[in-house]
């Protein structure tokens, strides 16, 4: 909700400081000037970006008006690992076999529909257990394997931000390009002596500079720091994830293990030690 009302209060303020200023909403409407700055914007994004890009980006910018990552979820994760990790210990590694070859048919994953949604995040759980079953890596030596993925992983991750952001930077330097097309256009027909016609030929060229101004700061260079902050907040369940299984493969019962991935949270959403504890035990 506060990003929608953000993209309204650009529009409402800028639109209505220039009309409350006498400006005509008409002379803002160039169709030509925005067809210069958003196909070359795009044509600049294409070329700058490999092929996927295109689709995950428009995916992830469609969902940033409702984050998955809220205080239900964050406990969903947390209690999902500290019910495999309960399972291994009563009964042995070898009894999560079944649960981690197949979740999809595992009774302690089907208490989760919504993390069975993200197949990513399931198979770095599962393939983790899968490396703790088989009782060869010391915690450190599976901490660094921790983090050589989470390495990668973040850079997968920031990739549509850091896509985004070239096009937010790129987009007023298009602009100043479509202006200074208007004005050639301008210089052309001075030779006509219709003041009228030059006079809109000036007014198009400017608006072309203030669609790029307008359209990097006020839309593209948000959404970039959107996409920023999802990476994070995705990130983050990860190393909660992680923080967790490895206190379990150093000897810490699951009860403190996953207070382990607790604390690794970012604080806006982190349980707290009660619910955590009312959850695990509720499921």
């Amino acid at each position: 909700m506060a990003k929608i009302i953000g993209i309204i209060v650009v529009i409402a303020c800028v639109l209505g400081g220039y009309v409350l200023s006498h400006g005509k909403i008409g002379a803002l409407i160039q169709p030509f000037e925005v067809m210069i700055i958003g196909g070359a914007a795009l044509g600049a994004f294409l070329q700058s970006n490999p092929g996927y890009m295109t689709m995950l980006v428009l995916k992830k910018s469609l969902k940033m008006f409702s984050s998955r990552f809220t205080h239900a979820f964050y406990i969903d994760v947390l209690s999902l690992v500290y019910e495999i990790l309960n399972k291994s210990r009563r009964e042995g590694m070898m009894a999560i076999e079944s649960d981690i070859e197949d979740a999809a048919a595992s009774p302690i994953f089907a208490k989760y529909p919504a993390l069975l949604k993200d197949e990513k995040m399931i198979a770095f759980i599962c393939d983790y257990l899968r490396i703790m079953s088989s009782g060869n890596m010391a915690p450190h030596e599976l901490e660094g394997l921790f983090d050589m993925e989470l390495l990668s992983m973040k850079e997968e991750l920031e990739h549509p931000s850091h896509a985004v952001t070239g096009v937010s930077d790129g987009l007023p330097g298009f602009g100043i390009v479509a202006a200074v097309l208007g004005i050639v256009v301008t210089m052309a027909s001075l030779g006509d002596g219709d003041k009228a016609a030059i006079g809109g030929h000036v007014g198009a060229a400017l608006v072309g500079t203030f669609l790029g101004i307008l359209a990097a700061y006020g839309f593209f260079g948000p959404l970039a720091q959107c996409l920023a902050h999802d990476a994070k907040e995705e990130m983050n369940v990860y190393e909660a994830i992680k923080a967790s299984l490895v206190a379990s493969a150093s000897g810490m019962p699951p009860s403190l293990a996953v207070e382990f991935g607790r604390k690794v949270l970012y604080p806006a959403h982190r349980p707290s030690f009660a619910e955590l504890e009312q959850a695990v035990r509720g499921r």
